[in-house]
């Protein structure tokens, strides 16, 4: 059966993301993210959403998930964080604490922004960003207060985005996991 695993960082929102994915009749699970590597790889998901969370030391065995699982991923704030500092980015304090509705400057209409650019309004809640993108990365994505607000792997499908898809303050949010539902099933 057609799944994709939602990886609980601790973070707010992270049921929130499940309940989109229902509501779009995406089928999926949301786990903890210390869920053993093997036990991910028996449930044979299309797809992985990296949940937010509060901080880097609580994400569990999500690095193990993006360096050896070969499968579309989807980092979604703490989880874009993770995905940079796996292949070599680096993750820092944001120049000022951002809890509020901002413009996307979608650069590249990839997958993900397939139909939403160029510009987006978006839901931000983060203290730390993404601050040196990884090499084999290209940014999709950036704002007045990120200039790494999405990211794309050169070659395989794996996907960051620093904003919050999966509230109502992004308007068109529903519309990334549609576009992400796409990419697992291609």
């Amino acid at each position: 059966m057609f799944m994709i695993l939602i990886i609980n960082n601790h973070g707010q929102y992270n049921h929130r993301i499940h309940r989109t994915l229902r509501y779009l009749q995406i089928p999926s699970e949301l786990v903890p993210n210390t869920t053993p590597l093997d036990e991910i790889i028996s449930r044979d998901p299309e797809g992985l959403i990296l949940g937010g969370g509060p901080s880097l030391e609580r994400s569990g065995n999500c690095v193990e998930y993006i360096q050896k699982l070969e499968i579309p991923i989807l980092g979604i704030c703490l989880g874009h964080q993770l995905i940079a500092k796996a292949y070599g980015g680096e993750v820092a304090t944001a120049e000022a604490e951002s809890y509020a509705q901002i413009e996307l400057e979608i650069l590249d209409e990839d997958d993900i922004f397939r139909g939403l650019g160029p510009r987006m309004s978006v839901w931000a809640s983060h203290k730390d960003e993404v601050k040196k993108l990884p090499d084999e990365f290209d940014v999709l994505a950036t704002s007045s207060i990120c200039e790494v607000e999405a990211m794309k792997h050169h070659d395989k499908p794996v996907y960051g985005i620093q904003f919050h898809p999966e509230v109502h303050h992004t308007r068109e949010g529903h519309r990334v996991f549609e576009n992400f539902y796409d990419v697992c099933r291609s």
